[in-house]
């Protein structure tokens, strides 16, 4: 084991996360995992690890931590002011500490959410094959918590990287956000509600949070004579539920099941912009087809293997 942070102040909601705990839900048990799938890979690939390493995942403003030795570091995610023994240190690149170095991750200027990766990961036990911490659970991360003042950190095995890399280009947090959706699955409860949904902006309210996001804005209508809850089913991360206020709630990753009807699902791609999304926000929603859709998907895991062989041939130093 080698110790790599002490923590001296954890940030408000500072956990360890990595691509997620699959093959459980049926138990209750929810995925987890980094929100922000993109910032999350990214980081983990600028300091030469494999894309599902443990991570620290930031929300709103990040720790102070003190380096314990020396490694690569990268911070990506929500635009932080990141300070490393006072001086300003960028995202989206790898930047190397050394013992006894200080970090500060302030609050974010645009975006939520940040990820810390570090050279070999952040070292916790894997529960149920996965190191996600899942905080109403008790699992995962250290011990089932947030970080908290005085914790020491450790990284897993791995050496520095002989070249730094930058990403060639990243992603910009714009409060007005527009995401992509499928109608469905309970779409024949909203054909007029329809409309509305896919036309009106939503403000997303401070009920944000890794379960879902409550947004105030239109109501959205039901059909005459359609239920006002369904018998509860299991739930996936971007599904839209509408409760009897008929104001929409995201699901996101620490959901299984729900009793709502879902008028549409978010797709895969578009995850990030929900994850980064702050109270006071706007999102709009575009409805696309199931094959579009499918098309959209296709096309952000080639961006992805792209930007990933981009980064492992170090063609940038």
């Amino acid at each position: 084991m080698t110790e790599m942070f002490l923590v001296h102040s954890p940030g408000p909601y500072t956990t360890v996360q990595d691509n997620g705990r699959f093959g459980y839900v049926h138990m209750g048990v929810p995925v987890s995992g980094a929100l922000d799938e993109f910032a999350y890979t990214c980081a983990n690939l600028l300091v030469g690890n494999t894309e599902n390493r443990p991570a620290l995942e930031i929300t709103f403003t990040g720790p102070h931590l003190e380096a314990m030795g020396d490694a690569d570091i990268a911070l990506t995610g929500a635009d932080m002011d990141f300070t490393i023994n006072g001086e300003a240190a960028g995202q989206w690149r790898t930047i190397r500490v050394k013992q006894g170095d200080s970090l500060h991750i302030n609050p974010a200027h645009t975006g939520c959410r940040s990820y810390l990766a570090v050279t070999g990961g952040i070292l916790v036990p894997e529960v149920m094959g996965s190191c996600s911490t899942y905080v109403s659970g008790k699992i995962g991360g250290i011990s089932g918590r947030a970080i908290r003042t005085d914790d020491m950190l450790a990284r897993g095995e791995g050496e520095p990287l002989k070249k730094s890399r930058q990403m060639p280009w990243f992603p910009l947090y714009a409060p007005d956000i527009h995401v992509r959706a499928v109608p469905g699955p309970q779409e024949e409860y909203f054909r007029q509600g329809m409309d509305i949904f896919f036309s009106e902006p939503y403000t997303v309210t401070d009920k944000a949070n890794r379960m879902g996001y409550r947004l105030e804005g239109p109501e959205v209508f039901r059909e005459a004579g359609a239920p006002q809850s369904i018998i509860s089913e299991p739930s996936i991360h971007g599904n839209v539920q509408v409760p009897p206020d008929g104001r929409p709630i995201v699901l996101m990753a620490e959901q299984t099941v729900g009793g709502y009807a879902k008028i549409a699902t978010v797709i895969t791609p578009d995850l990030f912009r929900i994850a980064q999304a702050r109270p006071g926000d706007r999102i709009r929603f575009h409805r696309v087809t199931l094959e579009e859709a499918h098309g959209m998907y296709n096309q952000w895991v080639t961006c992805k293997k792209d930007i990933h062989h981009f980064l492992q041939t170090e063609i940038n130093s």
